[in-house]
This record gives C-alpha cells, sequence and structure tokens, in this order.
C-alpha cells in the first residue's frame, strides 16, 4: 500500500514538475508567406493557474493577453477565440514543439527559452530623449466627427514663428509614429525635420492609441477630416506661421493629402511619399501581382489570381452582396483555402474603408491641386509602384497647370523608403534603416526652400 501511494505521489510530482518547466519566456519565429515574424510567449504561474501574454517585437505588439491557457504534462494549449488564434505544443527537451493557427490556417513553430532582450530590434536612426528641441503632448477635435484626437507636436527650442508639417499616415491603424515592424518612421521624420526648424504635428489615428473614435467605421474621405482638424489646431498655436502649414501623407496619407490641399488654398505645400495615383482596384491588383513575383509564385497562379481579384473588384464596384462574393470566391478557390480565411476576406472587403477604397480615384483630387508639390517614390516599392504611380501625379499636376511641382525616385528604396533588395514587405523588418537619410534631407531642404 504504501508503495502505491509513493508511486502516486511520484507520478503527481513529475506532472507538477513538467508544468512548471512552462513558466517563463518562450520564442520563437513564425514564417507567414515569406515573411518572419518573432513571437515571445510569458507565462506565469499564479495561485489561479497560468496566465499568458503574447509579444510580436516586429509589429511592435506587446502583452497581448491570452485568454485561454492550459498546461497538462508535458502539453500546453494557448486560445485568444476572439481573434481566431491559437498555439498548441509538447515540450520535448526543454524545446516546445507546436502549431499556431489563426483563421483555420497552420503554421509550425517551435520555442525555445528566451531571454527578451535578445529580440529588441535594431533601429540606429529612432531617436531617444533628451531631445534637442520641444515636444508636447497635444489634442484637438474633429469638430464635425466629435472626435478627440491625440498626438505629438515638436518645435524648434528657440522662440519664433516656424513652418510646420501634418505628417499623415498610411492605410491600416497607425498610431502617431506610424509604427510598423518594429520601426517608427514618422518619429525619424519629425525628428529631422525639428532639428531642422521645422515644426511637426503627428498623431494617432482615430481608434488607436490615445485618440477617440472607431478607426473600423471610417474610410479616407473621413480620416481627411481628422487632417482638416489638426491643420485648424496648428493655426491657433502662436509659434506656427499660420501661412507656412504644408502636409507630408506617406501611402494612404498621399491620397488623404491631396483630397485636402484640392480645396484648401491655406495649405502652402505638399510632399507625396510613395503617394497612389492609381484607382484602388487598379493598385490592388498590381500590388499584388508584384508581391507575389517577388515571392516567387508561379506565373500561372499569378495569372489566376489576378483573374479572380479582378472579377472580385467588379463584383465590389455594383454592390453584390457579401454571400454572393462568398460564393464566389469558394468557387474559385475550390479547395485552396479554408472557408474561415475566405470569410476572413469578405470581412475585410466588406469594411467601409475597403467599398470606398477600390471605387476612389486619386487623379480627381491630384488634378486641382496648385500648392508646391514634392512626390517622391523608391524604385523598389512593390506597395505602390513608382513607374506607375508617379507618372500618374506627374500628368494630373500638369493637368492642374501646376507650376510648383519637383518630382524624384531612389534607386534601391522600398514602400518605407529604406535601403533594400528586392523590395518585398518581407525584408522591412530585417532591415536596420528605418528612413534613407538622403530622403529625409531632400525632403528638409525642399521645405526650407518653398517656406523661405
Amino acid at each position: 500500500m504504501k508503495k502505491t501511494i509513493y508511486l502516486i505521489i511520484l507520478l503527481f510530482a513529475s506532472q507538477l514538475f513538467f508544468s512548471q518547466n512552462f513558466e517563463g519566456k518562450w520564442a520563437g519565429v513564425l514564417n507567414v508567406q515569406g515573411m518572419q515574424l518573432h513571437l515571445l510567449f510569458n507565462i506565469l504561474k499564479t495561485k489561479e493557474g497560468f496566465v499568458t501574454t503574447m509579444d510580436s517585437p516586429d509589429q511592435g505588439a506587446k502583452n497581448i493577453p491570452i485568454t485561454e491557457t492550459t498546461i497538462t504534462n508535458t502539453n500546453i494549449s494557448l486560445k485568444i477565440p476572439a481573434a481566431s488564434i491559437s498555439y498548441n505544443g509538447e515540450m520535448r527537451n526543454d524545446t516546445i514543439n507546436g502549431v499556431f493557427t489563426q483563421h483555420a490556417q497552420n503554421f509550425k513553430i517551435n520555442l525555445t527559452r528566451s531571454n527578451a532582450e535578445e529580440y529588441i530590434l535594431k533601429r540606429p536612426q529612432e531617436p531617444r530623449a533628451p531631445f534637442s528641441y520641444k515636444t508636447e503632448e497635444v489634442t484637438f477635435i474633429n469638430k464635425k466627427e466629435n472626435i478627440s484626437l491625440s498626438g505629438t507636436l515638436t518645435l524648434p527650442k528657440k522662440d519664433g514663428k516656424y513652418a510646420a508639417v501634418i505628417l499623415i499616415s498610411g492605410s491600416g491603424p497607425q498610431n502617431r509614429n506610424e509604427e510598423l515592424l518594429g520601426h517608427k518612421p514618422f518619429l525619424v521624420l519629425a525628428d529631422y525635420l525639428t532639428k531642422n526648424g521645422i515644426a511637426v504635428l503627428r498623431f494617432d489615428d482615430r481608434g488607436v492609441g490615445k485618440s477617440g473614435g472607431d478607426f473600423k467605421t471610417a474610410t479616407s474621405a473621413d480620416f481627411s477630416t481628422d487632417v482638416e482638424s489638426a491643420f485648424a489646431y496648428l493655426k491657433t498655436r502662436p509659434e506656427i506661421n499660420s501661412n507656412k502649414i504644408g502636409l507630408i501623407g506617406h501611402s494612404e496619407g498621399g491620397i488623404i493629402a491631396p483630397m485636402i490641399a484640392a480645396k484648401n488654398n491655406e495649405i502652402n505645400f505638399m510632399v507625396l511619399l510613395a503617394a497612389p495615383s492609381l484607382k484602388g482596384d487598379k493598385l490592388l491588383l498590381l500590388q499584388k501581382e508584384k508581391i507575389e513575383r517577388a515571392m516567387n509564385i508561379s506565373e500561372s497562379e499569378i495569372k489566376k489570381g489576378q483573374e479572380i481579384f479582378s472579377q472580385l473588384y467588379k463584383m465590389m464596384q455594383i454592390k453584390q452582396k457579401p454571400e454572393n462574393i462568398k460564393s464566389y470566391l469558394k468557387t474559385s478557390f475550390a479547395s485552396a483555402i479554408s472557408e474561415d480565411a475566405i470569410d476572413g476576406i469578405v470581412k475585410q472587403l466588406d469594411s467601409n474603408w475597403m467599398q470606398y477604397y477600390i471605387n476612389y480615384d486619386p487623379i480627381i483630387a491630384l488634378s486641382k491641386v496648385n500648392c508646391p508639390v514634392l512626390a517622391l517614390n523608391g524604385e523598389n516599392d512593390l506597395q505602390v509602384p513608382f513607374k506607375e504611380n508617379l507618372t500618374g501625379i506627374k500628368k494630373a499636376l500638369l493637368k492642374a497647370n501646376n507650376p510648383h511641382t519637383q518630382f524624384k525616385s531612389y534607386q534601391k528604396l522600398n514602400h518605407l523608403f529604406q535601403t533594400s533588395v528586392t523590395g518585398s514587405p518581407a525584408e522591412y523588418q530585417t532591415i536596420e534603416e528605418t528612413f534613407a537619410p538622403v530622403v529625409l534631407k531632400d525632403i528638409s531642404d525642399w521645405i526650407l526652400q518653398v517656406t523661405r
């Protein structure tokens, strides 16, 4: 009898030992369509059980709460049902071999014990406090939609009235630094411009960071009203020369800036960074083709994808019901992708933003812009390919009879204006450079010239 009890105690102790082994920091690399994403899981044992958070350093995401943590012997299960995310693994020799799942798509990922500091990405251009200029947290109101927006205003240290710019971020929910994959391009840009005597206002998108409002329901036109509110706010600041306020728009921000400048003669100048000139549906098809080719997808698969999505965008333009779009995708892809993945595509396509974007033609607003314009593009940009889009911007501004224009493209620079090899989005996180110094200088020099 004693021997039996002893064995049971040993068995229980063994199970407890394995459970305790899961506590700590675990790291692994998720390979998604040629892109590597580092994931960190922080597992803590409490009286109530295990509590886990997840970090994605490459995406600047920290302390994402894991809803369910279940540990049994050598097995672990982590779940975030609201995001359709799960991880299931088994510990072997202090390594957890497992599968990460999101929207029914499975990715193998093995986790090893890690020091989180190992995954701090090298970003040598990122400025650190104390700064050689004034930095102020500000809030302003979009009165049209009753939204409070929060941002950072940087001002040269010496008192005076300065030319100023408003930074307008690209697509997707962006904070004031336009943070992406560990990079903070707007922080780097604001730092450089302010050191050279130009005031800069950058702010969190609505529904992001400290800004109010709902990002999910907004369109590019809605975001333009947020920028107009930022412009109105800058005009109230005594440190700003209200006759010398301009806009710098990156990617989708390069669509929004002309929307505003086309109808507001008080906009003094505009800088377009990787700005689209193609209609939304055409740009998305071109972007898809370029990125897939860089990923070495076969030409036959690229052609098939172009046919499917071309038809899909046509269906959206005549406002087909979501259930019809889902049926079309299921037929087109057969069993190549899961039904959950198809549901995700339909949900994205049915958003207000996408419905607006695929139908929007940037040329209309660009053709009405009369203020000085500097348009810059990277020649390795696969998201907004420079030849097609820069050519369109030139034609539109010529149609507007705008004599104050300058255009430039840069070899080897990608969509984020990093020095790159292929320009693929998969490279963004692996590049230490956040913003090519030559582009920072060109932007600053041009603004100082047009605002003299």
